[in-house]
């Protein structure tokens, strides 16, 4: 009834007061339906504001309106119930206004729940006598932040003063993180460091990088939710190396003749710092030079006598003028003046004699007492006489002269043909090359003998050296030169392969053919003899082993086989292990045997193009196949250090690398050896990098066993990239005041082309050194080799250089030739019983070629299909790819696991070894096992 009287046309009060009622009652009708009343609009003190739920917790929407008879929310443009409003009033003190505050709750789960083409969104209405006023609208969103960065940081190696850009892209949230970036956990911030921009796009720019700035960055996102750490970036500030200025000229080495003159520079302006690339370019530059040797002054004749003067005496006189002394020579030896008496005595014509004729007659009575006073003058003047005989005498044979060049150390004019002494890795002082055809001495200054001395001071007409290196030694202005070998004499390089030598095998050595650049081949040789139980032949210590199955060779017949290592010959091939023989030739096999040779390529498919080549009769090289491909000729298997190859016909075989990519790898081993040297003062450094095959470093063991060389550092492995960049090897941290290093030069280099295609042949280069004080007993210092732009490998020498032991203790291999059962690993009976079950196939696949994929032998399954027994060659593989180790679990357990696949039934045990009896293959097992324990 009261509803009807408000419909019914009553004052304006009276309706006013029927909505408000009937609204508070109800909650169903809007406060914008309400009349207007004369009074003032309601006015939003505080308006709702924008909200994040984190994790479950609802939000407080708040709303405060004067004057404001009542005030309703509208979320996502429907009224929020009254029950859910929590309304209070107050009154304004200065205009006496009704304030109302209004306060509501918003849940995850009403969010979750909305779906509109909006944000979830509140407002608030408020109305008065007048009418009704809207707030702004508050949007409510749930708030997160993921934990992946859409980017991480990527570290960097940038030059100093370069620019460093570290990305970050934060992960996704709500709101938008906040981004900030930390170095070595401190936070970094623009405001601190003008060098340093935060604010481009959460990017850390550094616009000139310092050494300061390297350091490990972390990009640290964070909101209202969480905080979130990228991956660290580690950034690098590296230096390249600088050439200092060039010293002065030094003088000439030599005080008379052709010498050289020298000058040098550091790589310390900069020094290279955190990988800095080392200067490139020589540090030390050399130049003739022709001291004026000293001409010794020489005596002309004789002038002739002066008339006999009053005083019974005439002179005559020389000059030092045939030669005059020149270019600090000596002067004449001896008196430039002479004075004799011209009359014996007895010169009437002088005053002398007046007087002697007044005295006698004067003093005629006293005869006696002056005859006694003349015959003492005459006594005293043949004394006077007899001395200046005797001086004379003795400056014609020169008296005791100390020379100080003797004690300062100075140089002494010497016959050149003379014996040649002093360290025999140093270009002597004696030594008088002939400057005039325009030589060039460079570096690596790499001798194959350092002990032989005539190799290393004969002049070296037959050969033709071009080297060019970082400390080349500049005759002239050409940075290249060329030693010309006189026509109809073989050509020789630098650096020289180095001769082996083994003691448990046959070595053989041919002359090399004209115009090889080759030094005298080598050849390591092995013999044995097998039949029909087949054996195992090995040349020791070298990586290279032959394989004879059992069957190989017909029943009632041996061979006499053999395999020899050959030298490699310098081609544009890149050899990547030794070139085998193995023989005789016109031997009948009735399947392949396996040859074994390591090799020093660091396998990649993408960057190495490998071949197998066999040399013909013509002795060239011939295609066998690409280790790649597909072949039913033979079969070769690459494992990380090793090469297998199944072969069919004798012959000579070798791996050929191709390099597709600059980023293709040859494996370098690299030793430092010691020894004292020609004088008890000297010691010599030797350092060698040599392919890392076992066959390569043996050359290096034989030639330092010979010379007594002293180990000093474990070999490491370097890899070598084929980027053309050339092998840097420079002697660093040298006690400076207890050692001097000779020559003057610390930094050696090989070639690209020399280090890529050493084939097998070892490089060597020497520093010797000079201790000051024998009381220095201890050498210490770090040997850097390293390529540019490529890897770097350190040899820490650390010895004594009185003691003298060997080098290092080597266990020898002393078997070359196995026959029968015990050259193998896998028994007969088993290996026979093997071949019976997988060369017959069945209807479950149980056949050779699952034995070849569960021993990962399936590649080129072509070739073991045209074999007579395919089974026997997988196993002879397998003998071969695990002679070293020889464990036969891998083996069993291959065989088990072909048996889990295909058995139906439970196993005899748990043993990785035991197979299900239905396979036929338990019995085998266990003899296996019998034979292990």
């Amino acid at each position: 009834p009261f509803s009807l009287i408000c419909l019914k046309g009553l004052t304006m009060l009276t309706m006013t007061l029927c909505l408000y009622f009937f609204a508070g009652a109800t909650g169903d009708i809007p406060p914008d339906s309400l009349p207007s009343v004369p009074g003032t609009l309601p006015h939003f003190l505080k308006e709702p504001e924008d909200a994040y739920i984190v994790k479950s917790n609802p939000i407080k929407l708040l709303c405060r309106a004067v004057p404001a008879l009542q005030i309703f929310f509208k979320c996502n443009g429907e009224w929020v119930h009254q029950n859910e409003h929590v309304s209070r009033e107050s009154m304004d003190q200065n205009t006496g206004l009704k304030v109302r505050e209004v306060l509501i709750n918003v849940s995850r789960q009403q969010v979750e729940d909305f779906h509109g083409p909006e944000d979830y969104w509140c407002l608030c209405v408020a109305w008065s006598h007048l009418g009704t006023s809207k707030s702004r609208k508050a949007t409510v969103h749930i708030a997160y932040l993921r934990k992946n960065f859409e980017q991480d940081p990527q570290g960097k190696e940038v030059p100093i003063k370069g620019m460093i850009v570290l990305h970050c892209r934060p992960p996704e949230g709500v709101p938008t993180a906040e981004v900030e970036w930390l170095k070595n956990e401190e936070l970094v911030s623009s405001m601190t460091d003008e060098n340093i921009d935060t604010r481009a796009d959460h990017n850390l720019i550094i616009s000139e990088a310092r050494l300061s700035d390297s350091g490990n960055y972390t990009c640290l996102a964070s909101n209202i939710v969480a905080k979130r750490r990228s991956a660290t970036a580690t950034v690098v500030v590296f230096v390249n190396g600088g050439w200092s200025l060039w010293t002065e000229w030094s003088s000439c080495n030599v005080p008379c003749g052709r010498g050289v003159q020298k000058r040098s520079r550091t790589c310390t302006n900069p020094a290279p710092l955190n990988g800095g690339a080392f200067c490139e370019g020589m540090s030390v530059q050399k130049i003739t030079c022709n001291s004026l040797c000293p001409i010794d002054g020489g005596w002309e004749e004789w002038s002739d006598w002066t008339v006999c003067s009053v005083q019974c005496e005439r002179q005559r006189r020389r000059d030092c003028n045939n030669p005059p002394p020149r270019h600090r020579g000596k002067m004449c030896e001896g008196p430039g003046d002479a004075t004799e008496n011209c009359t014996g005595g007895m010169c009437t014509q002088s005053k002398c004699a007046l007087l002697l004729v007044a005295f006698f007659s004067t003093f005629s009575n006293d005869v006696a007492l002056y005859s006694g006073l003349g015959a003492g003058v005459i006594a005293v003047a043949v004394l006077v006489v007899a001395v200046m005989l005797y001086r004379r005498n003795q400056s014609d044979y020169g008296v005791d002269v100390i020379d100080p060049s003797a004690l300062t150390g100075g140089f002494q004019s010497f016959n050149f043909k003379t014996a040649r002494q002093g360290n025999p890795l140093l270009l002597s002082s004696s030594l008088q090359p002939d400057l005039t055809v325009g030589r060039t001495y460079s570096s690596p200054i790499c001798f194959q003998d350092s002990i032989d001395n005539k190799e290393l001071f004969d002049p070296l007409p037959d050969i033709k050296v071009k080297v060019q290196s970082s400390f080349m030694v500049s005759l002239g202005v050409a940075d290249r030169a060329e030693y010309h070998a006189p026509k109809g004499q073989p050509p020789e390089t630098f650096p020289r392969g180095l001769n082996r030598d083994y003691s448990n095998s046959t070595v053989e050595r041919r002359s090399p053919k004209k115009g090889l650049l080759s030094p005298t081949k080598v050849q390591l040789k092995t013999t044995g003899v097998f039949g029909h139980l087949g054996g195992r032949l090995v040349v020791p210590n070298t990586g290279v082993s032959l394989l004879v199955p059992h069957g190989t060779i017909a029943e009632d017949t041996s061979w006499e086989m053999y395999m020899v290592i050959n030298q490699g010959e310098s081609s544009c091939d890149i050899l990547l292990g030794p070139e085998v023989t193995y023989g005789p030739p016109g031997l009948d096999l009735s399947s392949p045997v396996a040859m074994t040779i390591a090799h020093c390529a660091e396998l990649d498919a993408e960057n190495w193009n490998i071949q197998l080549k066999r040399k013909t009769q013509e002795n060239k090289g011939e295609e066998v196949m690409s280790v790649e491909d597909e072949s039913t000729s033979c079969y070769c298997l690459m494992d990380s250090t090793s090469c297998h190859l199944l072969l069919d016909q004798p012959g000579s075989y070798a791996l050929i690398g191709e390099p597709l990519t600059q980023a293709a790898v040859k494996r370098l081993k690299l030793a430092v050896f010691g020894s004292l040297g020609p004088t008890a003062m000297d010691y010599s450094l030797r350092v060698y990098c040599v392919d890392d095959t076992p066959h390569a470093f043996q050359g290096v063991v034989a030639t330092e066993k010979g010379k007594g060389g002293q180990l000093l550092e474990e070999p490491k492995m370097l890899p070598f990239r084929g980027n053309t960049f050339s092998l840097q090897v420079s002697i660093q941290d040298v006690p400076q005041f207890l050692w001097s290093i000779k020559p003057f030069t610390t930094c050696q280099e090989f070639s690209f082309s020399q280090v890529w295609c050493s084939n097998q042949q070892p490089l060597h280069c020497a520093f010797s050194l000079e201790r000051y004080s024998p009381a220095t007993t201890q050498l210490s210092c770090k040997i850097s080799v390293r390529q540019v732009k490529g890897h770097e490998q350190i040899l820490q020498v650390y010895t004594s250089v009185k003691e003298s032991v060997p080098f290092f203790m080597q266990s020898d291999c002393t078997i070359t030739s196995q026959t029968g059962p015990k050259a193998f690993k896998i028994p007969l009976s088993i290996r026979q019983r093997i071949c019976a079950t997988f060369d017959t196939a069945n209807a479950k696949g149980k056949d050779w070629q699952l034995l070849a994929q569960k021993l990962h032998l399936d590649i080129n399954l072509s070739y073991f299909a045209k074999q007579q027994s395919p089974s026997a060659v997988i196993l002879s593989l397998w003998e071969a790819r695990h002679q070293d180790t020889g464990d036969l679990d891998s083996l069993a357990c291959a065989l088990e696991e072909i048996d889990k696949i295909h058995s139906k039934s439970p196993y005899a045990d748990g043993d990785c070894c035991s197979l299900s009896k239905t396979t036929g293959l338990g019995k085998i097992i266990t003899e296996k096992k019998e034979i292990c324990n």
